[in-house]
C-alpha cells in the first residue's frame, strides 16, 4: 500500500484554479490532510460537490492507498434458490414460497456438481447467496459447506447474507454468536455484504419491511468479525432514500469498522428498476453513480477497499469508477449469476475471462492484480500478453 499523501500537481492545480464553496474547500483540506470528514461534510459533498472535484479527491485517496493497483479474483457463484419468504419491493429475482413453481431449488448434490465443474481451474472462491427458502435451513448449508471443503479444501467459501443467516439462526433457535461459530466451523470463511440496503428504519419500512433490520445486520457482521471472519458491506442507493440516509448508512458501517476492523470492502449497489414493484422509480444517472463512488471513498476512510460490481454497472461505467475511488472490480463471476441481471443490470450474462477483465482494467490505465478473497496478491497482470483463445467469443 502506497503512503504518498501529498496532492498530485494536477489536483493541486485544480484546487487552486477552482473557486470553491467555503464548505467544500474545508472538506477538501480535510481530505488532503487525511482527516476524517463528518456526517455533515458527507451531506455537503452530495448536495454541492461537482463530479470533477469529487473524482479528483477520491482518485487522490485511491492512489494514496493503492497506487494504480486494481484487484479482481477468479470466482464463481452458486445461487441455491430464488425462492424467498421475504417481499423486498426492489427485488426482481425472488419468487415467493407460495409461488415456488416459478423458481428453482438446488439440492446439495446439484450444488456440489457446480463446484466440480471448476475442478482443475484456478478459481479461488465460491460465492454462495440466494433467496431465503424455509426448507433450506442451517444444517442444510452446513452439510453443503462440509462437502465442498472435503472435495476442494483450498476453495474459499464466501457465503450468505445477513438476511439469510438471520433467518437460519432464528429457525435453528441459536444465538447470532453461536450460529456464526457453527457456520464458521462448517467451512464458512467470509461473508458478502448483501441485505444491508439502507439501514434507516423509515426506508426499510418502504422497501424491505419484513427482513432483518439495520441493527440486526450490523450485529451479524459484528459476530462474524469476532469469530475471525472478514466480511463486505453494501448499500443499495438511488431509489427512495435521501442523501442523508446514505450518509447515515455509511456512518454506521464506519463506526462498526472502527470497533472490529473486520470489513474488507464497501460496495455501493445501484438500484435497478426492471420487473419489480419499484419500476416507477427512475434509476440514477451515471454522473450520480460516479459521485456516489467518489463520496464513498472519501467517507469510508477506514475501509481498505472500494468495489464496483461490474455486472451491475456495465463494463464501461465500471472502468470510469476506477478514476472515482474504486480499486476493485470483483471477479470473473460466471453466467449463472441471475440476481442483478434479472433486475435490468447492464450485463445479462455476467462473465469475463481473466484476460478480458485484465485488459478492461489496463484500458483504464490501471494495473490488474489478481487477489484472493482476503486481498493477498496472487499475480500482477499488468504486462501479461494473452492469446486469442484466452478471450471469450
Amino acid at each position: 500500500m502506497t503512503t504518498n499523501s501529498g496532492p498530485k500537481p494536477a489536483l493541486a492545480a485544480l484546487l487552486a484554479a477552482t473557486t470553491l464553496d467555503s464548505q467544500l474547500k474545508t472538506i477538501a483540506d480535510k481530505v488532503l490532510a487525511q482527516e476524517r470528514i463528518s456526517q455533515e461534510d458527507g451531506i455537503v459533498l452530495f448536495e454541492k460537490g461537482d463530479v470533477g472535484l469529487l473524482g479528483a479527491l477520491a482518485n487522490h485517496v485511491r492512489e494514496r492507498m493503492h497506487g494504480n493497483k486494481t484487484y479482481f479474483n477468479r470466482n464463481f457463484h452458486i445461487e441455491p434458490t430464488n425462492v424467498c419468504v421475504f417481499t423486498c419491493r426492489f427485488c426482481s429475482y425472488s419468487k415467493l414460497y407460495k409461488n415456488r413453481e416459478e423458481g428453482w431449488e438446488l439440492s446439495v448434490d446439484e450444488m456440489l456438481d457446480i463446484v466440480k465443474k471448476y475442478d482443475g481451474q484456478p478459481v479461488t472462491e465460491v460465492h454462495i447467496v440466494g433467496g431465503v427458502h424455509p426448507k433450506m435451513q442451517m444444517e442444510f448449508f452446513m452439510d453443503l459447506m462440509r462437502k465442498i471443503k472435503a472435495h476442494r479444501p483450498d476453495l474459499h467459501i464466501k457465503g450468505f447474507t445477513a438476511v439469510e443467516l438471520d433467518y437460519m439462526f432464528r429457525k435453528a433457535k441459536v444465538s447470532t454468536e453461536e450460529g456464526m461459530r457453527l457456520m464458521h466451523e462448517a467451512g464458512l470463511q467470509s461473508m458478502p455484504g448483501g441485505g444491508a440496503e439502507i439501514f434507516h428504519p423509515d426506508i426499510r419500512a418502504q422497501i424491505c419491511h419484513d427482513k432483518v433490520d439495520g441493527d440486526g445486520w450490523l450485529a451479524i457482521h459484528r459476530a462474524a468479525h469476532n469469530t475471525g471472519m472478514v466480511t463486505n458491506a453494501t448499500m443499495l442507493y438511488g431509489h427512495v432514500e435521501q442523501y442523508w440516509h446514505r450518509v447515515d448508512h455509511m456512518e454506521q458501517l464506519r463506526r462498526l469498522q472502527d470497533e472490529t476492523h473486520g470489513f474488507n470492502t464497501f460496495i455501493p449497489l445501484k438500484f435497478r428498476n426492471k420487473d419489480n414493484e419499484m419500476a416507477n422509480v427512475p434509476e440514477s444517472s451515471i454522473v450520480e453513480d460516479l459521485k456516489m463512488y467518489a463520496i464513498a471513498r472519501l467517507y469510508m476512510d477506514n475501509f481498505p477497499h472500494l468495489k464496483a460490481y461490474w455486472p451491475m454497472l456495465g463494463r464501461s461505467t465500471a472502468q470510469l469508477t476506477l478514476s472515482f475511488g474504486v480499486n476493485d472490480l470483483d471477479g470473473t463471476i460466471d453466467d449463472t449469476t441471475k440476481i442483478y441481471s434479472m433486475a435490468g443490470a447492464e450485463e445479462q450474462k455476467p462473465s469475463m475471462s481473466t484476460a478480458e477483465l485484465a485488459v478492461l482494467i489496463r484500458q483504464a490505465g490501471r494495473s490488474p492484480i489478481e487477489r484472493d478473497t482476503v486481498y493477498n496478491e496472487i499475480r500482477d497482470f499488468s504486462n501479461v500478453e494473452f492469446t486469442d483463445d484466452e478471450f471469450k467469443n
